[in-house]
C-alpha cells in the first residue's frame, strides 16, 4: 500500500487554556495553560490535533510523491490514525471522501496560505451581535470603554513635514452621489422593491456589458468592475424577500444573459434562513435583496496558480462590485450595505457551493430606506438623516 500525504497542511503550535478548579483552589488563577499541535487542511471539514508521532510522521511525507506504507518509521496505529483523519491518502482510493476533497483542492490550484485562510474564517451558527454584547462592545461608547483608546484616524505627520496643500473643487453630481452613500441599517419591509429598480441595480453592478473570446474556449467578459486578469470570477447569489414581481427564494444572477435561475425550492426564505445568513445582524435582516459574492477560485488561479498574490486580488474583487452596489443603489434612492460577518458554511450548504473552488467572501443588499432610523447610522453629515442637532452623530 503506497501513501502520500494530503495536499495543504499548516501545523499550528497553540497554547491552548482551560479553567481548572483545583488549580483555583490551590490558590491560582484557576487556568491551565499547555502547549498543543493543531492541523489546518483546508479540504477538511475542521482542525484536527495532533500527537507528536502523528505531526513528526507529517513532516517526512511528500505530498505529491507516493512511498509504501512499509517504509514509514512510524507505528502501524500512527498511520492508520493519520488515514483515518484524511491527513494521509492512500493511492488508489480514490471514493474515500477525504481523496475526492483533496483532488478538487489540487485542481483548483490554491497557494496554500490562501487556501488555508480562506476554509479556516469561515463561521457557521454564529451570533455576531450577540458576540457584541457579551464582550461589551455593542457600541462606540462601549468599545472605546472595553478596547481603549484606538490608532489615530489619520496617519499623524513627522515632526517637521510640510504640507503641499491641494485645491478645493466645486461639487458636481457625482460628489452629490457620493456623499450620499451610507450604510442602510433601516429598510423598508412593508413595500416591494420594485422590479425595475432591482434589475437596473443589477445590470449596472453584475452584468456583462461586452465579451472578448480567445479561441474556442477563453472567453474575457467586460463589466462594471476591474478583476485581476480580467477573469471575474465572482458570482452573485441572491437572497431575495421583497422583489415585484419574483418569488422570494434563491438565485444564481447569470452576468451574461441578465437572469435568474432558480436554486433549491426546498429551502424556505424566512426570517430565520436571513438571519442566520447575515450572522443575526437583525439590521440587515429586511433588505429586500441579498447578494452573496461567491467567487469560481479556480477560474482566477487558472492563470494565477498557487499564486501568493490570488486569493489577494479576488477579495479586491469584491470590494470593487460592493462599491459599485452602493453607488448604484444609492442613484435609485435606495439603501446598500455590505457585511463580512456571515456564517459562510450556512450559505455554502443552501447554495450547493462546492467549498474547494467556490466560496461566500461577504454579504452585500439593498432596498428601499425605512423613514426612521430605528438602528444607528453613520451619517455624520446629516445627507440621509437629518436629524435635530442633540440627535445627530
Amino acid at each position: 500500500m503506497q501513501v502520500r500525504r494530503c495536499s495543504v497542511v499548516l501545523l499550528e503550535p497553540r497554547e491552548v487554556v482551560e479553567f481548572e478548579l483545583s488549580a483555583l483552589l490551590a490558590g491560582g488563577n484557576g487556568l491551565r495553560r499547555q502547549m498543543a499541535w493543531f492541523a489546518l487542511a483546508p479540504h477538511l471539514d475542521a482542525e484536527l490535533q495532533l500527537e507528536r508521532p502523528e505531526y513528526e510522521l507529517l513532516g517526512t511525507l511528500s505530498p505529491t510523491d507516493w512511498i509504501d506504507m512499509t517504509l514509514l518509521d512510524a507505528e502501524p496505529s500512527v498511520i492508520q490514525a493519520l488515514m483515518d483523519a484524511g491527513l494521509v491518502l492512500v493511492r488508489g482510493d480514490d471514493a474515500n471522501p477525504h481523496s475526492v476533497c483533496d483532488a478538487r483542492l489540487r485542481a483548483a490550484h490554491w497557494h496554500p496560505l490562501g487556501a488555508v485562510l480562506h476554509a479556516f474564517t469561515r463561521w457557521d451558527g454564529v451570533d455576531a451581535v450577540k458576540n457584541m454584547r457579551d464582550s461589551g462592545t455593542e457600541t462606540a461608547v462601549q468599545m472605546r470603554e472595553v478596547l481603549g483608546a484606538p490608532p489615530p484616524e489619520i496617519t499623524p505627520l513627522s515632526a517637521g513635514t510640510s504640507l503641499v496643500e491641494l485645491p478645493r473643487a466645486d461639487a458636481s453630481d457625482f460628489d452629490l452621489l457620493l456623499s450620499r452613500r451610507v450604510t442602510c441599517r433601516n429598510f423598508d419591509s412593508t413595500q416591494p422593491l420594485t422590479l425595475a429598480k432591482f434589475s437596473q441595480v443589477m445590470q449596472r453592478v453584475f452584468a456583462s456589458q461586452a465579451q472578448m473570446r480567445v479561441g474556442g474556449d477563453l472567453v474575457f467578459l467586460k463589466k462594471s468592475v476591474p478583476s485581476g486578469g480580467g477573469l471575474h470570477p465572482i458570482d452573485a447569489y441572491l437572497i431575495i424577500q421583497h422583489v415585484e414581481g419574483i418569488a422570494a427564494g434563491l438565485y444564481h444572477y447569470r452576468s451574461d444573459t441578465h437572469s435568474l435561475a432558480p436554486i433549491d425550492d426546498a429551502v424556505e426564505v424566512n426570517h430565520q434562513f436571513v438571519m442566520e445568513s447575515v450572522g443575526q445582524q437583525h439590521w440587515f435582516a429586511d433588505a429586500h435583496v441579498l447578494i452573496a459574492l461567491v467567487p469560481r477560485f479556480d477560474r482566477t488561479f487558472w492563470k494565477y496558480r498557487q499564486h501568493a498574490k490570488g486569493y489577494r486580488v479576488v477579495a479586491m474583487e469584491a470590494g470593487h462590485l460592493s462599491q459599485t452596489l452602493y453607488l448604484a443603489a444609492t442613484e435609485q434612492g435606495l439603501g446598500a450595505f455590505i457585511t463580512g460577518a456571515i456564517n459562510e458554511k450556512h450559505l455554502e450548504r443552501s447554495f450547493a457551493l462546492d467549498p474547494a473552488v467556490q466560496g461566500v467572501m461577504a454579504i452585500c443588499g439593498f432596498g428601499l430606506r425605512a423613514d426612521r432610523m430605528e438602528t444607528a447610522e453613520l451619517d455624520p453629515a446629516g445627507i440621509i438623516w437629518r436629524l435635530p442637532d442633540s440627535e445627530a452623530g
